[in-house]
């Protein structure tokens, strides 16, 4: 016994779109992953000039359209730590 040819056909075709949007979901996520390998290099570039910046300037924030700075006071840079507790 056997189904409809039609229906082998559907089947089939299914099957085909199926395994056509994996392979493209497969490319999409290797590109994914080489643009976030980028995103680490970029943002370990960043890091490394903010210490070349904060040791010419100091602590400051940068007004990003005017290059103008504005000295960052030591309590403004002071910010409240997170400690893990202990339950008892």
């Amino acid at each position: 016994m056997k189904i409809k040819e039609e229906q082998l056909k559907k089947i089939n075709e299914q099957q085909e779109a199926i395994a056509a949007l994996l392979s493209k979901i497969g490319y999409l996520e290797t590109q994914k992953h080489g643009y976030l390998h980028e995103m680490v290099s970029i943002n370990q570039s960043v890091d490394m000039f903010k210490k070349e910046l904060e040791e010419e300037y100091g602590s400051v924030n940068i007004d990003l359209n005017t290059g103008e700075y504005t000295v960052i006071a030591e309590s403004d840079s002071e910010k409240p730590k997170l400690e893990a507790v202990k339950d008892v």
